[in-house]
């Protein structure tokens, strides 16, 4: 598993202490040194049911001033997840990609739940 984590955010710290809590194996990458590549971003679409959207921090500043929430609309997916990879700080954090599933945003107990299926 990958995990994708920005150091100053407190939920990915959360997620980065239940992973390691629970012992799972996980390689750890700074979001804003090394975005998710476009083919991790594929990746986790699919397992997002191809819902661009939550690939995407809506709540961060550069997705605001960017004005994202309206150009998504309209956004081909190619540009979509070249933005995303080109800026760590766009894209939705945590994000834990593995072979089978993908997850963004911490929520134990989906963590927990998904986790234990693997």
């Amino acid at each position: 598993m990958i995990l994708y984590v920005y150091s100053k955010c407190s939920t990915c710290q959360k997620a980065l202490s239940f992973l390691e809590e629970k012992k799972f194996a996980f390689i750890r990458k700074e979001i804003t040194q090394t975005p998710p590549s476009i083919a991790d971003l594929k990746s986790m679409l699919k397992f997002m049911n191809g819902n661009m959207k939550k690939l995407f921090n809506s709540s961060g500043q550069l997705y605001r001033e960017m004005n994202l929430s309206e150009e998504l609309k309209t956004m081909p997916e190619d540009d979509a997840l070249t933005l995303l990879s080109q800026h760590g700080m766009l894209v939705k954090r945590p994000f834990l990609l593995a072979d089978h599933f993908g997850l963004t945003g911490f929520n134990e107990i989906n963590w927990a739940q998904k986790l234990q299926q693997q």
